[in-house]
């Protein structure tokens, strides 16, 4: 009979327990030795590790005085604000995120034979090896996409015939392999779930050509493989705001450590790819709709008081998942707006009136404009808080009908934009390995032998 290694044995639990008491170290000792938990300093501002030209993001001002105080959020790629890249294709009334890549990878925007061209490269590109989907996703299904995901990515260094080569122009082309493919690779992985692990039927899409990265996963995602003008309109504008975010968060972080070290581009996007998976990054809008759900079952939600009183709740660790937050409300950076958040509500509105899901959206409206006062309330914050792009990205993937399994995937699908940026920033001038200093505070001890032990 095999084994079971997956069961945690009672020596495990043990050991464990030793484990733990022997890595505790006290909170104070922190603060003595002027160690920036998280990498964030005491007002809770990132260290600076580093310098990017790929993004920035702003929440604060300058005022005459001197004095800094919070603004409404503001970010930029590659120095053009945000705001007006999406004005820019939404007023054309095209698609945006290939654009948005072009300008993340080579600095600057494209003109229209620039676009077209590099529309026609990736769409080129988005063919997976012979028997790939076969052997690696179909005949190994996984329950969790992120890592179906990331193991795809593994396997296609041993399909490229230069894989260790770190020039520019080498992981150019294979960064552009990677934005075309994942798409496919996370959606094939998802199928193959649902049909092995949840007995659905199996139905494989190939991509079209000259369709945007939003058409197309839309279109290999539905069995009908149809969508409407405004839901990939919608898709393509979150993939737009998810495709960077300042060079500071932990996947993009995680990139430039481990380009450092002058490993290969599909090492690099595998780590990158283990970060955005953990809850504290990627899942966040499916903690999202999951506290909606939460709140729906529990309470009256046409009734504000009872609205008021679950986010109370939430704050005291007595509803949800007694975490004791308000999951899409509040940033690490922004305070008093996310530019990202602003541009997706407009768009969540139109896409619930055509989904007939407007009482739903009103209700998410709702509990933006309470939540904050709620806040500052309960936890005597004077930094102000609002929605994140997180809170209303949940809903518009919900009204579209995708699966909470490709919430993180389809960041993913996105944020390769950006992480490709970075890694070949970091190639062209770093220079050295990134290599963080800690403080030892244990004191040493003397080895007695095994005998006297």
């Amino acid at each position: 009979m095999e084994k079971d290694y997956s069961t945690v044995t009672p020596y495990i639990e043990k050991m464990a327990r030793i484990s733990c008491e022997n890595n505790k170290i006290k909170s104070e000792m922190y603060v003595q030795h002027s160690v920036n938990r998280g990498l964030r300093d005491m007002n809770g501002n990132g260290v600076v590790t580093g310098l990017t030209e790929v993004s920035i993001v702003k929440a604060k001002e300058k005022l005459e005085d001197g004095t800094v105080v919070p603004c409404h959020g503001k970010l930029c790629y590659r120095g053009v604000d945000v705001r007006d890249i999406t004005k820019g294709f939404l007023s054309d009334n095209r698609f945006g995120f290939e654009e948005t890549v072009y300008l993340l990878l080579f600095g600057t925007l494209p003109n229209e034979q620039e676009l077209s061209l590099f529309c026609r490269e990736l769409s080129d590109r988005r063919t997976l090896p012979t028997s790939f989907t076969r052997d690696m996703i179909l005949k190994a299904p996984g329950k969790d996409m992120m890592n179906v995901l990331s193991r795809c990515v593994l396997a296609l260094y041993a399909y490229d015939n230069n894989p260790d080569d770190t020039s520019v122009a080498n992981v150019l082309r294979q960064s552009m392999q990677l934005i075309s493919l994942f798409p496919m690779l996370s959606v094939y992985s998802y199928q193959s779930f649902q049909h092995y692990h949840q007995g659905k039927s199996l139905f494989i899409h190939l991509p079209k050509e000259n369709m945007s990265t939003a058409e197309t996963f839309l279109y290999i995602l539905r069995e009908s493989g149809e969508f409407s003008p405004l839901e990939a309109k919608i898709l393509d504008l979150a993939l737009v705001l998810h495709a960077e975010h300042g060079g500071g968060n932990n996947s993009t972080f995680t990139t430039h450590v481990v380009t450092s070290s002058g490993t290969d581009t599909y090492s690099s996007v595998a780590a990158a790819l283990g970060s955005l998976k953990g809850p504290r990054h990627g899942g966040a809008n499916i903690k999202v709709v999951r506290m909606f759900e939460d709140m729906k079952n529990s309470i009256n939600t046409k009734d504000v008081g009872q609205i008021k009183d679950y986010l109370v709740r939430l704050l005291e660790k007595r509803a949800f998942d007694n975490a004791g937050l308000i999951y899409g409300i509040g940033h690490a950076i922004y305070s008093l707006s996310d530019p990202r958040a602003d541009m997706l509500k407009e768009y969540a509105e139109k896409l619930s009136q055509e989904k007939g899901c407007e009482e739903e959206f009103s209700l998410y409206e709702t509990v933006a404009e309470l939540a904050p006062e709620i806040i500052a309330e309960k936890r005597k914050m004077y930094k102000g808080v609002s929605p994140n792009v997180d809170f209303y990205s949940g809903l518009i993937y919900k009204m579209l009908g995708l699966p909470t399994e490709l919430f993180t995937p389809l960041f993913a699908v996105s944020r390769i934009a950006g992480w490709s940026a970075h890694r070949i920033e970091e190639i062209q001038n770093a220079g050295k390995i990134i290599r963080p200093a800690y403080i030892n505070v244990k004191e040493e001890e003397k080895y007695i032998p095994l005998c006297e032990r």
